[in-house]
């Protein structure tokens, strides 16, 4: 039987959907930092990507077309919003008192959270040089960007994750000390 449809060949879509589409969430809330849009997001390209199905299996890795669309959709959505006129600064707020119960269990720190403090196209690097593994080349194929660019930003938002959460990268300088 064929999983032809009105959208055109879509044998094995589900399936795609099914094993790919939580990973392609996780994509989009790095992208967004908001579930909603994540969802949003996700739902527009497989919506848009079901319609070519059949020309993406033939062509071999339809994953890689659909975190293109998504990219290019958080690009626009960044445009439009640069055009309005939002400020990114490097501020960081006033940390929130401590959530530790009187147990002193030690506070979780939130990822997502973090992710918030850094520009969109940091977020989208970040998320895709280390949690999707991508090589710099990789990363900077998909972003359409140059390698130096990728490298440079990676550079700029792990600097930025230090600052914001310093517990979790290592202190050279308290290694340095414990060594002598």
């Amino acid at each position: 039987m064929s999983g032809r449809s009105a959208h055109g060949d879509t044998d094995g879509f589900t399936e795609f959907v099914a094993s790919r589409g939580p990973a392609l969430l996780r994509m989009a809330l790095a992208l967004t930092a908001d579930r909603g849009l994540a969802e949003d997001l996700v739902q527009e390209a497989l919506t848009r990507a079901v319609s070519r199905w059949g020309k993406l299996i033939r062509d071999g890795d339809p994953e890689r077309y659909i975190r293109a669309l998504m990219l290019n959709e958080t690009r626009s959505q960044w445009r439009r919003r640069a055009r309005r006129q939002e400020v990114i600064t490097d501020e960081v707020p006033e940390p929130v008192a401590s959530g530790a119960t009187e147990h002193g269990v030690a506070h979780r720190i939130d990822m997502a959270d973090i992710l918030k403090h850094l520009s969109p196209r940091q977020r989208a690097i970040i998320y895709l040089r280390y949690y999707e593994d991508m090589s710099v080349a990789e990363t900077a194929t998909l972003m359409r960007c140059s390698p130096g660019t990728v490298k440079r930003q990676s550079f700029d938002a792990l600097n930025r994750i230090r600052r914001l959460a310093p517990e979790l990268m290592p202190d050279n300088d308290a290694t340095e000390q414990e060594a002598t």
